[in-house]
């Protein structure tokens, strides 16, 4: 028994005793300049002891993070120690500062004691805003060496929760990815289906697939699929290019045509980068205006029972809207 009552140590402390050789060693001495937030024995309290520091959301039990929390701690234990503090050292129980769904977690899997960590100071500390978290392809390697060393599919669809076609999704992750691309993806998070799309084209264009991902910070599976339907043929995996025939004819003509056509493409294309800034202009102004008159009750209902097809045009015109934003908006729904 000791100042904690029924509490037991759980680890005797961050470091051994000295031994009697290690006692007489030359090594320089100096006085410990740092505060610990912590004590360094690890403590087995009783579940019924720990009371929680805030107000668990309803419905959290629930969540699918809370059930990923519960499958982990069944299947390979707590990880992470409980964070815990005695707000008054007469009074019994301790205060939870990190951990109260770990708490619950425990309690639903008919534990009766956690590990915890004693805090020094009355402050909410927790890990989980301070680090970085696995990226995913870090996340495919952590998998396929836990697979190695004998841990079997079923068991790791277990511990996250997960059904077992997820977790082969993500052994797989990189199956038919070039190394170059692989090296630009190490560092960021993506579901799944990027790479599905991705290992549908050749090297180079993976490489500058996910090299546009990366630019435009979207990589997800819709901006991988639409990467997919823009490839040429010759540049994916999954499709034959077609064969093209013999053309027929001087194929100098057709050659002298074929350059009239495209310099015809480039002066309208010219001609519409032009006028694109005026037209723009006069488009955001005609919204507007039919914007505020539209928005008169008495108005619009005069033109919508006496001119119904210049009402009809003056709906489309509000509903045009540009090219930045058709783009500002594909954004915000795919957010």
């Amino acid at each position: 028994m000791n100042e904690f009552g029924a509490v037991k140590p759980l680890y005797p402390g961050a470091y051994p005793p000295l031994q009697a050789d290690d006692a007489e060693a030359d090594y320089p001495k100096a006085p410990l300049n740092l505060t610990l937030g912590f004590d360094l024995e690890t403590l087995q309290i009783p579940l019924g002891d720990l009371m929680p520091s805030k107000r668990v959301p309803d419905g959290v039990m629930t969540t699918r993070k809370f059930r990923q929390i519960v499958s982990s701690i069944r299947e390979i234990g707590l990880i992470e120690p409980l964070s815990v503090i005695r707000p008054d050292p007469d009074q019994p129980g301790f205060l939870v500062l990190d951990g109260n769904l770990r708490v619950l977690a425990l309690k639903e899997l008919g534990e009766r004691t956690a590990p915890c960590l004693l805090a020094r100071d009355f402050e909410t500390y927790t890990y989980n805003h301070r680090i970085n978290r696995l990226s995913t392809v870090q996340e495919h390697y952590m998998m396929r060496r836990a697979i190695d060393k004998g841990v079997s599919k079923e068991r790791l669809a277990r511990a996250f929760n997960v059904n077992l076609s997820t977790i082969n999704s993500r052994i797989s992750l990189l199956h038919g990815i070039c190394p170059k691309a692989v090296d630009l993806l190490q560092d960021h998070q993506f579901a799944p289906d990027v790479t599905r799309h991705l290992r549908k084209m050749k090297a180079a264009r993976q490489v500058e697939a996910v090299e546009l991902m990366i630019a435009a910070n979207t990589i997800n599976a819709a901006h991988a699929d639409a990467l997919l339907k823009a490839t040429p043929p010759e540049q994916r995996c999954d499709q034959v290019p077609v064969k093209r025939e013999e053309p027929q004819g001087d194929p100098l003509e057709k050659i002298v045509r074929l350059e009239r056509e495209m310099s015809q493409v480039q002066e309208k294309y010219k001609h519409a980068e032009q006028s694109y800034g005026s037209e723009l202009l006069n488009l955001v102004g005609a919204k507007g205006y039919l914007k505020r008159i539209l928005g008169n009750d008495a108005v619009r209902s005069y033109i919508e029972r006496h001119a119904t097809e210049i009402f009809e045009h003056f709906n489309l015109v509000l509903d045009t809207v540009s090219m930045e934003e058709a783009i500002e908006q594909n954004g915000r729904t795919e957010g």
